[in-house]
């Protein structure tokens, strides 16, 4: 919400209490970095609501006042998107104490929750009634923040992103008023018209602030099983995914790949974590497969034994080795890639989405591309490959000294403009449009498409002084 620059916090006060208007410098420093570490500009105040009315208070005091407000939830997003930005005065509203309701209906499988609960909050109510909100993340975003980015993470395969398990959502418009409006209904069938919840998912709050949600849960998996397995061929990870899909259908959770280099850094750099092979293979996939109470862990692992057989004897086998486990060890490896990255280097990181059959198609392209046009960076890539999902992130060696920010810069759009003008896909898969996507939004989405998301939010959010693209609030990890 922008306007002329005013800064009432006295008003403020009255609204959430004077201990929730931080204007400290050393307040507000807890709230100028993301999930990625990288700072942001300092807020004129951070206020901390604890209920929608309070939120409602604070936007129609923004559109009296003219003041900016930017939405925090968890603050591990990737984007940039809950950080104020410099050199633009602004409010930061942070949910997190709007975390009061977790409310689970073990009978319809749903949550109802304040938009500040965290995600590890949500899965340990859920749990005393075996369920689980099965949206997987390495990180513990608020559901605000996931609603708002549209989270997906590792087990979309199964289970689909925030937007396939949400049912309905309280939101707060951006209107003189604060209107507080219910859009959609705690039902798994609703068709009374236009599904106006979906206008809040992924809009990363332009146009409303969530207050509330009602999620789907899913029953937790009795039997679960993972496999590590080390591929030869990258190439081989289609035909692979391809089978085991056929094989097992919705048991199929995951399908993680990792490249050596991304394996290498995590093995190197994170303490304690081992790889159970005896080096990197050029290429790893990691499986999950879960099933419900009617099955075991015997069972599951007779029955990959059998699938994975052909892939491993003969003249056409494709995995060199595999290990199995029945708990999270292989996980680990997965979860810790970006620490490693981040050890290795200075990273470019690319969230980026290819249709399935053109992932390795696209890694061989980038791996030639880059030779030629920025051969002091390495690629790194993992991530959700079974969707189509590739964190494709390269890394400047420490060894090798600063490197050129325009260098970084450039590659980061080679690799964009190659994955959405040459493969047809997306510069953001799942982490959102922040101050950090924003350049890439307004040159990649058409024209057309932009003029009516802003036509959109012109109606959500009618005092905003000028549409805004995207970029209030937003979760998310790697």
């Amino acid at each position: 919400m922008t306007g002329a620059h005013a800064s009432p916090l006295g008003t403020l006060a009255g609204i959430v209490g004077a201990a929730q208007v931080l204007t400290e410098p050393s307040d507000l420093a807890a709230y100028q970095s993301d999930g990625r570490g990288a700072g942001g500009g300092a807020p004129i105040a951070v206020v901390r609501p604890n209920d929608a009315d309070q939120v409602s208070a604070l936007v129609r005091l923004a559109a009296e006042a003219g003041i900016r407000l930017v939405v925090a939830g968890g603050r591990t997003g990737l984007a940039g998107a809950s950080l104020a930005a410099d050199g633009i005065p602004c409010v930061l509203v942070s949910l997190e104490r709007l975390a009061g309701l977790i409310e689970i209906d073990p009978a319809n499988r749903t949550a109802t929750v304040d938009a500040g609960v965290r995600l590890s909050a949500l899965n340990a109510a859920a749990a005393e009634h075996g369920l689980f909100f099965p949206i997987d993340l390495g990180a513990d975003p608020a559901i605000g923040g996931m609603i708002a980015s549209n989270t997906g993470g590792a087990r979309l395969l199964r289970y689909g992103d925030v937007r396939a398990n949400l049912l309905s959502v309280e939101v707060v418009r951006s209107d003189a008023e604060g209107s507080r409006i219910p859009l959609g209904a705690p039902l798994r069938k609703n068709n009374t018209g236009l599904d106006l919840k979906q206008l809040l998912v992924g809009g990363c709050g332009s146009t409303g602030i969530v207050t509330r949600a009602t999620v789907a849960l899913h029953p937790l998996p009795a039997a679960r099983l993972t496999a590590l397995l080390a591929l030869d061929d990258p190439r081989a990870a289609l035909p692979l995914l391809l089978a085991l899909e056929r094989d097992f259908g919705s048991w199929l959770s995951a399908f993680e790949g990792m490249s050596e280099a991304a394996i290498r850094a995590a093995t190197d750099h994170v303490p304690g974590l081992q790889l159970p092979f005896g080096s990197p293979p050029p290429y790893a996939v990691l499986i999950e497969l879960s099933a419900g109470a009617a099955f075991d862990e015997n069972l599951l692992e007779e029955r990959l034994a059998a699938a994975l057989e052909p892939f491993m004897s003969g003249a056409a086998a494709s995995i060199r080795d595999a290990a199995i486990d029945r708990r999270d060890r292989l996980w680990a490896l997965r979860h810790a890639i970006p620490e490693g990255l981040r050890a290795n280097g200075t990273v470019v990181a690319c969230d980026i989405a290819l249709r399935r059959g053109d992932v390795m198609a696209f890694r061989e392209r980038m791996a030639g591309l880059l030779a030629r046009h920025a051969p002091g960076l390495v690629p790194h890539d993992f991530g959700h490959i079974g969707d189509g999902g590739l964190h494709y992130n390269l890394v400047w060696p420490r060894a090798n000294g600063t490197p050129d920010p325009a260098l970084l810069e450039s590659a980061r759009m080679l690799i964009f403009d190659t994955v959405v003008e040459e493969f047809g896909g997306s510069f953001s898969a799942e982490h959102g449009i922040g101050p950090r996507n924003i350049a890439s939004y307004r040159r990649f989405v058409p024209g057309a498409v932009r003029r009516l998301a802003g036509e959109i939010q012109d109606i959500m959010a009618p005092v905003s002084s000028g549409r805004v693209d995207f970029g209030t609030t937003g979760e998310g990890t790697e």
